[in-house]
């Protein structure tokens, strides 16, 4: 059976489109930053409008979707 996607799962972007968050199916993110294609990675966690990261390397995150626009860490990310 083919599970529905949470809506918010997908590519993230900067206007600029320096920073990019991908957050995939399974609860995990890729954290992009210019060329650097895996800048950071761990996994994710959505409680309603309300995301927390816990990257690999140990520190944690979090952001705010508000009008389908991504809050995080003074950044605003939009989907791609």
């Amino acid at each position: 059976m083919n599970q529905e996607l949470h809506p918010y799962v997908g590519m993230w972007v900067t206007e600029d489109q320096h920073i990019r968050h991908q957050l995939l199916p399974n609860n995990r993110y890729i954290e992009a930053r210019g060329t650097k294609e895996k800048a950071y990675q761990g996994r994710y966690q959505i409680t309603g409008n309300y995301i927390e990261y816990w990257d690999d390397k140990g520190f944690t995150a979090d952001g705010e979707f508000i009008n389908n626009v991504l809050y995080h860490a003074g950044m605003v990310l939009r989907p791609l």
